[in-house]
């Protein structure tokens, strides 16, 4: 007779592993996604006309990573140097960031003179 071994029988994958493969990725995805909504600074992006003129006196802000410059003087208080600049709150407030300027110092004086009650603001672009 003839004695010839079986074949080994296929043994199924588990699937205990990618089970807890998916859940690990759940739980990660899960942590690490934001809920709830995101904070917003509004911009007015409109453009003058260009047939329109500048009222009052200039005020450019020039925002350093270490310091604030009014009209290239600079300035601690910024609010309360604008103010006897301004003939309404609704006049343009230029913003310059200077070089090396973070994003978060210029969005912090961005909402520190929206909270002034400023709603006129504008951020100039550095032309290369």
């Amino acid at each position: 007779m003839l004695n010839l071994a079986l074949p080994p029988r296929r043994r199924r994958a588990s699937l205990t592993p990618m089970i807890d493969v998916v859940f690990l990725l759940l739980v990660f995805f899960m942590l690490a996604a934001r809920f709830g909504t995101t904070e917003a600074l509004p911009l007015s992006l409109s453009r003058p006309a260009a047939g329109a003129a500048w009222s009052g006196p200039p005020r450019l802000v020039s925002v350093a990573p270490q310091r604030l410059l009014l009209n290239g003087v600079e300035t601690g208080d910024l609010p309360a140097a604008l103010a006897p600049l301004m003939e309404t709150p609704g006049d343009i407030i230029l913003l310059r960031p200077a070089e090396g300027t973070d994003t978060q110092r210029l969005v912090t004086i961005l909402s520190d003179l929206r909270a002034a009650g400023f709603t006129s603001l504008a951020i100039l672009e550095a032309r290369p």
